[in-house]
């Protein structure tokens, strides 16, 4: 995924989009720090993972993660639709995401939608909320 370097000239759009890109390299790239650095470290913030129950504060959050990525060997994320919106300091993003996933035994694939909220914190655009739930169907395609 291409992440712009700087957020100097971007639209708050534009640094919205460019989060939403940095949590699924921080997904992709197996690294529990990349995703420390995606996340606001708060008892408020919530993760919904296809399938598992809803996780509240950033603890449980990165438990999670942290699990996740031991029993992964790689994971691809293809967005598709994604649309950003904005509004103040709130900016939320929801797409389609195409996961195949490689484990020490074989490869899955998932597609999930998913709603994924950033809150404005001292320049940077921190996750708060990331609900993905699985799509029995392909999304359609639309222009990013």
């Amino acid at each position: 995924m291409s992440i712009p370097a700087t957020h100097e000239k971007m639209t708050p759009e534009e640094a919205v989009r460019a989060a939403n890109q940095r949590f699924y390299a921080a997904f992709e790239s197996l690294d529990l720090a990349e995703m420390d650095a995606v996340w606001a470290h708060e008892g408020d913030v919530q993760c919904v993972q296809p399938g598992w129950e809803l996780l509240l504060g950033w603890d449980d959050i990165r438990e999670r993660w942290a699990r996740i990525f031991k029993n992964i060997q790689r994971v691809r994320v293809a967005l598709s639709g994604v649309r950003v919106r904005v509004e103040g300091g709130v900016g939320w993003v929801a797409c389609a995401a195409r996961i195949t996933t490689a484990f020490a035994d074989g490869f899955d694939e998932a597609t999930v939608q998913a709603t994924n909220v950033f809150v404005q914190r001292e320049g940077r655009w921190l996750l708060v909320v990331h609900h993905a739930s699985p799509l029995l169907i392909p999304p359609r395609s639309t222009v990013q």
